[in-house]
């Protein structure tokens, strides 16, 4: 039986292309990326791979390192530090619900020890120097905070000293807290991170008035 002569005509060759990778799953790629590397460290190469997507998708959809950089920022106060924000409440008392909020900022500064401390307070911070641009999103990003503490400390001026001025401890908190998270990027102990935040609730809720009494029981 005659065999069927093998086929030699030559196809095309397609260009490889990565496969098509969703907006927000290729800037998660992009926000562990700079968050475990820094700005500095994630090459356009390295986010290109890690993205699954080729340079000039990159260069079209955020302009340049700065665009996407910032709009890593964005997914990352979206994702991960507005469920910390979160933790303020209003759920419980003023110290309870700062306890909270430093717990969950503390965890997810040592959760993972790829991605240690937070991409706002040691990452954009380090990459701002003398760049305006970032500069203008750090003193932003910044001001969100400090504006969400004072909100709570407001909330809560009932439990604080009479002349206690929000807008001053929310300055306070924001920075004991960014604190902490530059000593998880340098590697310290998620235990004494959390006995940190517990002496700085302690300290400024020392002052605050007791509880009222309950009034007495009717005979």
């Amino acid at each position: 039986m005659t065999q069927p002569a093998p086929d030699t005509t030559r196809h095309p060759r397609t260009r490889g292309r990565p496969r098509s990778v969703a907006p927000q799953q290729a800037l998660d790629a992009a926000v562990r990326l700079f968050w475990t590397h820094g700005y500095d460290g994630a090459s356009l190469a390295r986010l290109s791979r890690q993205m699954r997507l080729p340079r000039a998708s990159l260069y079209q959809s955020y302009g340049d390192k700065e665009g996407l950089f910032l709009a890593a920022i964005q997914r990352y106060a979206e994702t991960r530090q507005t469920p910390v924000a979160q933790a303020l409440g209003p759920q419980g008392s003023l110290a309870s619900d700062l306890r909270a909020f430093l717990e969950a900022a503390i965890r997810l500064a040592t959760a993972d020890p790829a991605t240690p401390g937070c991409l706002i307070a040691c990452v954009l911070a380090d990459a701002a120097g003398n760049n305006p641009r970032l500069r203008r999103e750090l003193a932003t990003r910044f001001a969100a905070l400090e504006s969400r503490l004072q909100d709570r400390l407001i909330a809560g001026r009932a439990e604080l000293p009479a002349t206690a001025d929000p807008a001053l401890l929310a300055l306070l908190l924001a920075a004991t807290t960014r604190g902490l998270m530059l000593r998880a990027r340098a590697g310290a102990e998620p235990d004494s991170l959390r006995d940190a935040a517990r002496v700085m609730v302690d300290l400024l809720c020392l002052a605050a008035p007791p509880p009222a009494a309950p009034p007495p029981a009717a005979n």
